[in-house]
């Protein structure tokens, strides 16, 4: 049995399902003068909320808008320390333990925390809120792989699975699996109930809510300790807007990317103009709905493949380099677990091989379509216009067009529409993070127990791929704590993402953060931290909150 206090041997810092980390998101701006940063309050401005806020916190609800930044609000069972090579550790759970081969989890939880309301976060809490998703298959929106759950104790609960389930303890620390009070949603219907006051076990409570500024009030009674700050604003803004509202002192803290960041903010004052990358090990990618026809054929995904010009693409983000290997895993972080054959590569345009590609798999290219037995295909790729990633599917569509002819469509959509047809499947192409977690959190996305059909909301998975033999080294990456099999899995799976191409990598993702840090001092560095101060990240959020101080204090 292992204890819950050493976490797993997880290896390297990724992504917990937080696309909006890529390469900067917006909606137009809120008013700056009303979120103006005074006293003790702390500002955070949200480029990837649209314009207006809708008051819905049922974190697990079906419906598409939601209030933004829930974390800080409901918090999940376990952390992941991005800062210790992505070990799992304790957060509302105090323990844990593995036993029957890896079948049963067993948990114990803290036992100090409270609810908002005052009321104490029991077992009967956390049973509630595991069985939710299993009673409720539309509500396991974090691809939950347990089976049951059952009461142990006053503490402790059981968690089983139907495999060796090391590998997906990381289900556990995913925000998207909170802690609710069953006292106040199993009244309700929860498909429909909308939670405008949350009651959760974080450190805020909601004040006001406008559709342009949420105000969020430091509790006094927060399990993790007392906050420096007494209210949280979030307002919605843009990434122009928010350049000079960082500049100007009106925003504390975003997330966005900022091609000229060093010269444009950072440069103007050195010591509280804050710009870091914190580098998340996972890519932006373009992944393919293999649900479909042609992309369902492996030659159209290779050919496609071999035409990105990645080099175009870093280079017009200002970020020359950082282009990603052909697995999707990034050198700096994966180093001792990729494949010698691809550490350090970067695919190059290759329009030869791409063509013969194309007609190994019957295929031609005619006025910009690809044609086989008659059938025409006009693909489209999809990308968050939010992101301002319009400039770079202008170059994946012109590469396409320049070295085998074929016309793709570009298809910009605003976040909430986005993430709608990459949920639903109605896409050919889709500009998408891939990331997680270790290795196995970054590929166990590909599981075809995640496919739902066209049609169908699916939160992972979207290119809908289903191969055994994924399948087959997923399982038995599930089974094994051993990292010498795990190592020996990941290079099978990296093969995989490189002959079968379920998705193609473009460039390596990282978490963008900007602070002005005029008001509040004790930030983390990307040289050193222990959790990554980046706005969505539950317990990462809420511990770089806890340790920030007043300015001059």
């Amino acid at each position: 049995m292992r204890s819950g206090f050493g976490g797993r041997r997880a290896l390297a810092a990724v992504a917990v399902l937080v696309s909006a980390v890529l390469v900067g998101c917006s909606g137009p701006a809120g008013s700056p003068q009303a979120a103006k940063a005074v006293g003790d309050t702390i500002v955070h401005g949200k480029t990837d909320g649209g314009t207006t806020f809708v008051r819905n916190y049922n974190v697990l609800g079906p419906a598409t808008d939601k209030a933004p930044n829930m974390e800080l609000v409901y918090e999940p069972l376990l952390r992941i320390d991005y800062g210790d090579g992505a070990v799992v550790k304790p957060w509302l759970a105090e323990s844990w333990t593995f036993g029957e081969g890896g079948k049963l989890l067993t948990v114990k939880l803290r036992d100090d925390v409270k609810f908002s309301d005052g009321k104490p976060f029991t077992v009967d809490d956390a049973l509630y809120s595991l069985t939710l998703p299993l009673e409720k298959p539309d509500f396991s929106i974090a691809g939950i792989t347990y089976k049951s759950v059952t009461k142990v104790d006053d503490r402790q609960l059981a968690i089983r699975f139907a495999e060796p389930a090391y590998a997906t303890l990381t289900q556990f620390a995913n925000i998207l699996l909170p802690m609710v009070p069953k006292h106040v949603w199993s009244t309700q219907n929860l498909n429909t109930w909308t939670n405008p006051e949350p009651v959760g076990t974080g450190p805020f409570t909601l004040a006001e809510f406008k559709p342009q500024q949420i105000t969020l009030k430091a509790r006094d009674d927060y399990w993790g300790g007392k906050l420096p700050m007494s209210t949280y604003k979030i307002i919605p803004t843009s990434p122009d807007a928010l350049k000079a509202q960082l500049l100007k002192g009106e925003v504390d803290w975003a997330s966005n990317s900022w091609a000229n960041g060093e010269k444009e903010y950072v440069a103007k004052d050195p010591d509280k103009h804050l710009y870091q990358l914190y580098s998340n090990g996972g890519a932006m990618s373009v992944l393919f709905n293999t649900a479909k026809a042609p992309f369902d054929d492996v030659h159209v995904r290779r050919a496609l493949a071999l035409t990105i010009d990645r080099t175009a693409v870093v280079t017009t983000l200002q970020r020359p380099g950082t282009e990603a290997g052909p697995t999707g895993l990034s050198d700096q972080l994966f180093a001792d677990w990729l494949d010698p054959q691809y550490k350090g590569k970067v695919q190059k345009v290759d329009a030869d091989a791409a063509k013969a590609e194309l007609a190994a798999g019957g295929y031609t290219v005619e006025q910009g379509a690809l044609v086989k037995d008659g059938k025409r295909y006009q693909p489209s790729i999809l990308f968050n216009s939010d992101w301002s990633w319009g400039n770079y599917a202008d170059i994946l569509i012109n590469t396409w067009k320049q070295t085998l002819g074929l016309e793709v469509k570009g298809a910009g959509q605003p976040s909430a529409g986005y993430y709608d047809k990459q949920n639903l499947g109605q896409f050919d192409l889709v500009a998408a993070s891939t990331g997680g977690a270790g290795v196995y959190g970054v590929y166990n996305f590909l599981s075809s127990s995640y496919r739902q059909p066209l049609g169908k909301s699916a939160t992972l998975n979207q290119g809908r791929w289903s191969d055994p033999q994924t399948d087959q080294v997923i399982a038995q990456m599930q089974r094994t704590d051993n990292v010498d099999q795990l190592k020996t899995l990941g290079k099978q799976l990296q093969q995989i993402v490189v002959d079968k191409v379920p998705f193609s990598p473009i460039y390596n993702n990282y978490y963008f953060v900007e602070i002005n840090a005029t008001r509040w001092t004790g930030w983390p560095t990307p040289e050193n931290f222990d959790h990554i101060p980046f706005v969505g990240m539950g317990p990462d959020t809420i511990l770089t909150l806890l340790k920030l101080q007043r300015r001059g204090n």
